[in-house]
């Protein structure tokens, strides 16, 4: 009977622990405690009520004869099993990576499990047998971070063994030049801009996807990086200031980018101001023969005290006194076409890209100020922007029929969901806009939201919002406006919007869809 009975604690436990090693995995392995916040911001992460059960009727077994414990035990653990398998069924954005790290981690979490077994075999009582495997598997969240913690000391020796690798190859390659990116939004759209770019001359590497922490540069350079390349473009990404510093001072940048300074981040930076200082943390730690890249229509980095002497340009779209500057910009849905007046050579030059949004000439002015620079002729600048491809959930254009999906899904910001709006509202035919919010803006976080929905209500024909209590601030936003509350509908997935925007389409209509966000499953309702 307990035999049969333990048979199903294992595949339960499986489940749950791979539940919870997969929301540590997404809250960047609790850094700034994003895990255990995560999980104290609603019971139902921590606990399911069939574990909760099961600990109980093992911890008042003494009340009950053993084959009414064994009937509660297996009904507990028949749900418990049934309701994790219906979780792992569900469609995740990103699963759970199997690293190396993660390996590290599951060896921790397999050592504590064998705990009861241990116990058993020298105190070999069944019914503290079974309460021990039915805490674990209640307080599972708590020995995933448990093992995070006493794994600590061994994720610092290899991070210290693969970042010295790092460094060593980077010295051997004296006539590499690093090139550094960071900002609130727009690294990774600038750094893939900039790359393209610069490959019309140059052999350049960017880091892949969003590798923009030192984890990430210390793999792109261990795995990646080639002797032969002349530029190594590292996009930097920060939670907190001396994040970017700690980038620096590994790669020594010599050029550096700053695309802009926004409320990204506000959560865990605490205010502006740090966000501020943090950002610069790049500028400032170029040498004084290297060359900063910054934006004059951005009030956050004209009014900053830099502290360093190094060449700086000035790039903008409205402030004539910057140093390379865009005007007449015409938009559509095929692209942007604009004139860019470079200040140096008294010369106005006319480029064309497949791209969309305001932000994205702001994001070709950097890698145009710093190609010409670095030696690109005005024909190759040309060349590399017209090159230049939509980058995936960035503004990206799908077309389906007469079906058109402007897909602007990774992590949106204020800048970046006004600009997709922009969008939006230059397209004819039916416009109908999909999100679940904008995250991680601290006490501004309602304020920014609710300014969204407002936004939405003067473009937007339908609205789909995901997510009940995370869209609410946009909902009030568009109530206020007055938007019709029939055109509105809320759903707690973003898959179930399409069927419901099929009975909105019109045969003969285009239909424009903007995804605007889509966030981790960690904020799934």
């Amino acid at each position: 009977m307990y035999l049969f009975i333990s048979i199903f604690f294992i595949p339960s436990i499986l489940l749950s622990i791979q539940y919870h090693l997969h929301s540590l995995q997404q809250n960047f392995y609790n850094e700034n405690n994003r895990y255990l916040k995560w999980e104290f911001s609603k019971w139902s992460h921590m606990f399911s009520l069939s574990s909760i059960f099961l600990l109980i009727f093992n911890l008042i077994h003494f009340f009950f004869p053993s084959q009414f414990l064994f009937f509660f035990n297996s009904v507990s653990l028949f749900f418990f099993f049934f309701q994790y398998k219906r979780r792992k069924k569900e469609q995740v954005k990103i699963p759970l990576q199997i690293t190396n790290r993660l390996k590290r981690l599951m060896v921790t979490l397999g050592l504590f499990h064998m705990i009861p077994f241990f116990l058993f075999v020298f105190w070999p009582n069944y019914f503290f047998f079974f309460f021990f495997l039915s805490f674990l598997l209640t307080f599972e969240f708590f020995f995933v971070f448990l093992a995070n913690v006493v794994n600590i000391p061994i994720e610092k020796y290899v991070f210290h063994y693969y970042k010295k690798k790092a460094m060593k190859k980077l010295s051997i390659m004296q006539h590499l030049e690093v090139i550094g990116i960071t900002g609130s939004y727009g690294k990774t759209s600038s750094k893939n801009i900039l790359n393209t770019i610069l490959g019309v001359k140059y052999n350049s590497f960017a880091t892949p996807k969003n590798y923009n922490t030192q984890y990430g540069l210390i793999l792109t350079i261990n795995q990646y990086l080639d002797k032969f390349e002349d530029y190594f473009i590292a996009e930097m990404g920060a939670f907190k200031k001396g994040r970017i510093k700690l980038l620096c001072d590994m790669v020594h940048p010599k050029y550096g980018i700053l695309t802009s300074i926004g409320t990204a981040h506000l959560e865990t930076f605490g205010s502006i101001k740090n966000i501020q200082q943090g950002k610069f943390e790049l500028i400032e730690s170029l040498p004084s023969d290297g060359v900063g890249i910054l934006n004059m229509d951005d009030p956050n980095q004209v009014q900053y005290d830099l502290q360093n002497h190094c060449r700086i340009i000035w790039i903008a779209i409205q402030n004539e006194k910057a140093d390379v500057i865009a005007h007449n910009i015409t938009m559509d849905q095929d692209g942007m076409k604009f004139d860019v007046f470079f200040k140096k050579n008294q010369i106005t030059y006319s480029f064309q890209t497949k791209l969309l949004g305001e932000a994205n000439i702001y994001n070709i002015l950097g890698a145009l100020a710093l190609g010409e620079t670095l030696g690109l002729s005005y024909e190759e600048l040309a060349k590399g922007v017209r090159k230049l491809q939509p980058i995936p959930h960035r503004l990206e254009l799908k077309a389906t029929g007469n079906t058109i999906i402007i897909d602007d899904a990774y992590n949106s910001n204020p800048v970046g969901s006004k600009m997709a709006l922009d969008v939006l509202k230059l397209m004819d035919g039916l416009k109908v806009v999909v999100t679940p919010g904008m995250i991680e803006l601290g006490d501004k976080q309602y304020e920014y939201n609710k300014n969204f929905g407002m936004l939405i209500s003067e473009v937007a024909d339908y609205v789909i919002l995901i997510g009940k209590e995370q869209t609410k601030p946009i909902l009030d936003g568009l109530l206020e406006k007055h938007f019709d509350c029939d055109k509105i509908m809320i759903k707690n997935d973003v898959k179930d919007a399409f069927p419901i925007i099929d009975t909105w389409k019109k045969s003969c209509q285009k239909t424009y869809i903007l995804l605007e966000n889509d966030l981790p499953d960690i904020y799934n309702e």
